[in-house]
């Protein structure tokens, strides 16, 4: 069995929780470290076990990740597997030299989201993926590379985005070595049948390569696209407590599908995640606490959890 296999294993769903990453990127207030650490511990114990945390970006660019050193250790002392975004040489370099369990490293579909995102075109972002994947294998702990290919479902910049282009890039990162693609509704464009017709494309090229969907609400589609997702056999989902997150470089982006309701999606389509959702419920207090000004989203909060039975098992 290979590493990728023991952390994602094929044949069950896994979702990875975001909001301590991809959550905190437009806050104007965000967790400290301490209750950073509490939101880990509680999701955890809750039954989550893959996370991304931060980033390895200048802490004076975004401050709400200078402690991601300090996340990668509460994740490894918490026995989870911890993931970070690295958008450059520098936040590769720094990366390698922790503990973490996973490097994610992006790519745009478009130029113009290219340039607006990372300042540098799309090829030279497929580079420093290959040059990420290096430093990964050459490192000590050697962790997992995984590439998110944003915008590929639309792109609030430069409109639509042709599937060739997406399938051509992710191509492009399985041959550079990548562990994981990751699908990135970035700006919420999708529907659910764009989201199985691409799934089928890419996997059509590039056969068993390990697939991930990352999803935001933006017009309220997280939901049934993630569903449709698990249709087309995606089993590793993204989404982000209470609905937080955002692109500071993607006009109109809003948060991420909500974590809440995509266990509870999940559960009600017979796969099963192994998350008590009264638990991870009670951890929205965290977020409340910390970012008052914040607005939480979630159907099933809002609702209420009925108790949950297996109606079928996948």
């Amino acid at each position: 069995m290979t590493r990728l296999s023991e952390i994602y294993p094929p044949d069950r769903v896994v979702l990875r929780e975001v909001g301590l990453r991809d959550g905190l990127q437009m806050v104007q207030r965000y967790p400290s470290t301490a209750a950073k650490a509490e939101w880990l511990r509680r999701e955890s114990a809750a039954g989550v076990r893959h996370f991304e945390i931060g980033s390895f970006l200048p802490a004076k660019a975004m401050p709400q990740f200078a402690d991601v050193r300090d996340i990668i250790d509460i994740c490894r002392s918490l026995n989870v597997h911890s993931a970070a975004l690295a958008l450059n040489d520098r936040g590769a370099t720094d990366a390698v030299q922790t503990p973490v369990g996973e490097i994610v490293t992006v790519v745009s579909a478009t130029e113009e989201h290219s340039q607006a995102n990372t300042r540098r075109t799309r090829e030279e972002a497929i580079a420093l993926v290959g040059k990420t994947v290096e430093l990964a294998r050459g490192s000590e702990t050697s962790p997992l590379v995984q590439v998110g290919i944003a915008m590929a479902f639309g792109c609030s910049i430069a409109g639509k985005v042709d599937p060739d282009d997406v399938v051509r890039i992710a191509a492009a990162c399985a041959e550079a070595g990548v562990d994981m693609i990751g699908l990135a509704d970035t700006v919420g464009f999708a529907g659910p049948d764009q989201v199985q017709d691409l799934v089928e494309c890419v996997k059509n090229e590039l056969g068993d390569v390990a697939l991930s969907i990352h999803l935001h609400d933006t017009r309220g589609m997280g939901i049934v696209n993630a569903s449709a997702a698990l249709d087309a056999g995606i089993r590793v989902i993204d989404g982000s407590l209470a609905g937080l997150g955002g692109c500071p470089f993607a006009p109109g982006a809003t948060g991420n599908v909500v974590f809440e309701d995509l266990v509870y999606l999940c559960e009600r389509k017979g796969f099963a995640t192994g998350i008590d959702l009264e638990q991870l419920m009670s951890v929205r207090e965290i977020a409340s606490s910390e970012m008052p000004d914040e607005q939480l989203f979630g159907a099933l909060p809002r609702a209420g959890a009925p108790r949950l039975i297996s109606w079928r098992a996948r």
